[in-house]
């Protein structure tokens, strides 16, 4: 009875699919039915070192600038844009108070602030990435650096600034919002201001977070309201930055 039961058991284990096993390169049937060719494991290894390498330069590039500021907004935004105006005005106001303003290093509010800060002679940053449409350096940087992956450029964003600022923009833009109230909520990140910047963009989302996560779902805490302030102008902004204190890489 006894062997008859052990007998079962091994039959049962043999069915169970294999399911956690990742397999590099692809089995001969994923890869026929692939229509591009898979990756190999040195290709992935040599993307490694890679990844490294931009984490290295990007860290080492970042340590030559103090009072980082950086910015972030819609690519889409244009000159005659009213936000493209408060982003410019922001921008050097920074730069006249020392602070170092550091962008996605693109067009739109990027360029705007970056813009602002050039003309007030001050240090203005690019972290730029090659997009499918609309990434192009603008030609407000003051120093640059590039990024093939936008991971590792979305952590050269984070990694030191003193604050955070957020003019209205698309789904990038509320990527890297919420990721930096969620560094700052689970303790990976110093509190430091996150000023978003425009009441008719950004209080719409933040009624939602309120009354839908907050009150109805019970998913954030009352406390965590307070990781972001909302103001409507560049001079609002600037006034909550100006008090920020320096910090070290999160």
């Amino acid at each position: 009875m006894a062997s008859k039961t052990n007998q079962k058991k091994k039959t049962a284990k043999k069915s169970v699919p294999d399911v956690a096993i990742c397999r590099i390169p692809l089995s001969p049937q994923e890869e026929k039915d692939r229509k591009t060719p898979a990756v190999s494991l040195n290709e992935i290894t040599w993307r490694i070192f890679r990844i490294m390498a931009e984490f290295v330069e990007g860290f080492q590039f970042l340590s030559e600038f103090n009072r980082e500021v950086t910015v972030f907004g819609s690519a889409r935004t244009p000159e005659d844009d009213p936000w493209y105006k408060e982003s410019r005005a922001l921008g050097r106001m920074l730069a006249e108070c020392g602070f170092t303003v550091i962008t996605g290093g693109g067009p739109g509010i990027m360029e705007a602030a970056n813009r602002g800060a050039f003309e007030a002679g001050g240090a203005s940053i690019g972290l730029n990435i090659q997009l499918p449409r609309e990434q192009r350096a603008n030609p407000y940087i003051t120093r640059g650096r590039g990024f093939h992956y936008f991971f590792t450029r979305k952590v050269m964003l984070a990694a030191s600034a003193q604050a955070y600022v957020f003019f209205p923009g698309g789904f990038g833009t509320l990527d890297e919002f919420f990721e930096m109230v969620v560094l700052i909520q689970t303790g990976k990140a110093q509190k430091i201001p996150i000023v978003c910047v425009g009441k008719d963009f950004w209080e719409p989302l933040s009624a939602y977070i309120k009354t839908v996560m907050l009150e109805t779902f019970d998913t954030v805490d009352q406390s965590e309201m307070g990781y972001y302030t909302v103001v409507d102008n560049a001079k609002a902004a600037f006034k909550i930055i100006e008090t920020s204190t320096e910090r070290t890489f999160f």
